[in-house]
């Protein structure tokens, strides 16, 4: 099962179409959730301090929806993979550690100390940033072609 927390309401059509296609081809490999939180407003002149306490309070209710879970943080800061070695990590965690895998997308100011304490694996795609909204398609696409490669089934490189 796989389960992807974020943080934010996706709005824009595109990107819910893009995400309800590729949740849609998962559904052949395996159980999906999908829980969006919602973002706290930042505002525009916030000291680090008011950063702070909203990457604080988004992360209380982050770890609200964490069982007894493998958790992956999308971190800036964690190990980058190709697909084919995520491909093989996802399988690792469902074959040795646990049926269940969570990614944390957090919001716009990253995920607080506390997420990525309880996470069991900091996962980047990039050293670039990417809007949130759109970072949960990037996700479920790398998720749908790592079952795809785990089933030996063609996909386009």
């Amino acid at each position: 099962m796989i389960k992807i927390i974020s943080v934010g309401k996706i709005k824009e059509k595109y990107l819910i179409d893009g995400i309800e296609e590729y949740a849609k081809r998962l559904s052949k490999y395996t159980k999906l959730e999908m829980i969006e939180l919602k973002d706290i407003p930042i505002p525009n002149s916030a000291s680090t301090l008011e950063e702070e306490k909203i990457k604080v309070e988004e992360g209380k209710e982050i770890l609200s929806k964490i069982k007894d879970e493998y958790v992956i943080s999308l971190d800036i800061k964690g190990e980058m993979l190709d697909s084919i070695s995520f491909s093989k990590k996802i399988e690792d965690i469902n074959t040795t550690k646990s049926s269940k895998i969570t990614f944390v997308i957090g919001g716009s100011l990253g995920l607080s100390d506390e997420v990525l304490k309880r996470s069991d694996y900091r996962l980047s795609f990039s050293p670039m940033t990417f809007p949130h909204q759109l970072f949960k398609l990037i996700l479920l696409e790398q998720i749908y072609r790592a079952y795809k490669i785990q089933a030996h089934e063609i996909y386009h490189k």
